[in-house]
């Protein structure tokens, strides 16, 4: 998608109106600190950008995937470290923090507040978009991921080695492993393997001291800078079946739904079925909304058909609804391409068609009555730029417990729910920004009666500035309490006496990092 003239005429008057309050000399301090820290065979300079290269804009919008970010941006990074080598980040890290930038951290840019890269203080992004390497070992079915790599990579390169191995991450196949395993990592996998840092076994970290637990669900930007992540590849038949099968609210999807809530997470752990319900305008009165559910079996179709049958008959699933095909292409069908699309698009790193969004999430551990339902489903016929995706939890989720990893949202959640209005172009800025805002935070208080409470239950990776936040520079405890507890539960002391070891000075920070415990 083209962003409008005027939106970069705007951005152009914040960055003119808002620079960054950093002084030349420690600029040029930190510079030549970051010549002095590197010693690696890739000189440390070609991987810099300053706002005097041709390319800084560039590059620093390139992997900025949610362009409201860009409205409320109050300045840019003084710098763009593009790591070349490890050294250059650890350069990074260390030259930031004697002259006094902070650093963010990106790897893929999907962040969904932006949090990689903006900030409201003179800062260093930390890019890590270059690492990428993807090295898989057949004989202990294992891989070592660098941060930079992107899921679809990473799906594409297992797929070159076998076609009886997969792994169980995010659906977006731009997504950076960086930050998309610390969060968690989920994806058509997850009810019978768990979460990609379920299936972590180790990692390379700057700044480490001790801290594999919390990296794992408590979310990297809090404790140091991951470089790479050794993973355990899962097995998985050769032929699974997908399948979408759609009904409108005119057509039973309100019954369907409230079946799915009962069933879905139940279901054997093989067969992953999300819920999606999207509005639908017909114009006039006749607006409604079509609810799709979009089902992953590993296994084949007869297998399939067999299971519905006894365990969601309602469905009314037919052999003319499943498609069989290898794990890989399925990793492609169910990022939502086409039937048929190469799995070639895996490699295509960066994310076409940017929009602007607010995302919101919620966990629920009841059924939504059928009124909810319809509660949900007039917000979404109100708001009509929205997406929704119900996914379920149960199987092998639940088998872990929730103290295992930072990541806590396990036993006793039937499914996750993401709330995500987004649109396309500004007309007229910031006014438009708002008010669609605005409408994602009504749906929110409208689904609040159904939803998990005390605290009301978030995903990190979902981030939501919402439930809670800091100042760019400070990280008041009280206030971390209250966004750790929906992100964390009962992890979030020990994520922060994990800090308190790991940096007691609280150098990695953002508007929802973990503090260290106080003394």
């Amino acid at each position: 998608m083209k962003i409008s003239s005027s939106i970069f005429s705007l951005i152009s008057i914040f960055i003119l109106l808002l620079i960054s309050s950093a002084t030349s000399s420690d600029f040029d301090g930190f510079l030549q600190c970051l010549l002095q820290q590197s010693n690696s065979s890739l000189p440390i300079i070609d991987a810099i950008l300053t706002p005097n290269n041709s390319t800084f804009q560039s590059i620093y919008q390139l992997r900025a995937n949610n362009l409201r970010n860009f409205l409320s941006a109050i300045s840019r990074p003084v710098a763009i470290i593009t790591a070349l080598h490890p050294s250059h980040a650890q350069a990074a890290v260390i030259c930031a923090k004697r002259h006094d930038f902070q650093l963010r951290i990106r790897s893929g840019g999907h962040d969904f507040e932006g949090l990689s890269y903006t900030s409201k203080v003179p800062f260093v992004i930390l890019d890590m978009f270059n690492l990428n390497s993807i090295d898989i070992d057949m004989s202990t079915e294992t891989a070592w991921v660098q941060a930079g790599a992107t899921t679809g990579e990473l799906y594409y390169r297992i797929a070159e080695k076998s076609n009886v191995h997969g792994f169980p991450s995010g659906v977006w196949t731009t997504l950076g492993i960086g930050g998309h395993f610390s969060g968690g990592g989920y994806g058509f996998l997850m009810r019978k393997y768990g979460l990609s840092i379920d299936n972590v076994i180790d990692a390379q970290l700057i700044d480490a001291n001790d801290v594999f637990w919390a990296i794992r669900g408590g979310g990297i930007t809090s404790f140091g800078i991951i470089l790479s992540w050794r993973i355990k590849l899962v097995r998985v038949p050769p032929r699974v079946t997908v399948f979408t099968v759609q009904r409108t609210l005119e057509q039973g999807a309100t019954e369907l739904a409230y079946r799915w809530q009962q069933v879905a997470p139940k279901l054997p752990k093989d067969l992953f079925i999300r819920l999606q319900p999207v509005p639908i305008n017909n114009g006039g009165n006749n607006n409604t909304v079509r609810v799709s559910f979009i089902g992953h079996f590993l296994g084949q179709a007869d297998g399939l058909l067999r299971l519905m049958n006894v365990s969601f008959p309602e469905l009314g699933l037919t052999r003319n609804h499943c498609l069989e095909m290898s794990w890989v292409e399925s990793t492609v069908y169910c990022a939502n391409f086409p039937n048929g699309t190469s799995i070639d698009m895996l490699l295509d790193r960066v994310q076409e068609n940017k929009v602007f969004s607010k995302s919101k999430s919620d966990y629920y551990k009841a059924l939504i009555p059928k009124q909810g339902l319809e509660t949900l489903w007039q917000g979404l016929m109100d708001i009509e730029d929205i997406l929704v995706q119900m996914n379920p939890y149960g199987g092998r989720m639940e088998e872990i417990l929730d103290s295992e990893t930072a990541f806590a949202h396990r036993a006793g959640d039937l499914f996750m729910v993401l709330y995500r209005v987004q649109w396309s172009e500004s007309h007229g800025g910031i006014n438009t920004t708002e008010r669609y805002v605005e409408m994602s935070r009504r749906l929110y208080e409208a689904m609040a009666p159904y939803t998990s409470s005390n605290p009301r239950e978030a995903f990190l990776n979902y981030r939501d500035l919402d439930i809670g936040s800091n100042e760019s520079d400070e990280t008041d405890f009280e206030d971390a309490q209250e966004y750790g507890a929906k992100y964390f539960r009962n992890n979030f002391i020990r994520l922060a006496k994990a800090k308190a070891t790991i940096d007691p000075e609280n150098f990695f920070k953002n508007e929802q990092s973990i503090p260290p415990l106080p003394h």
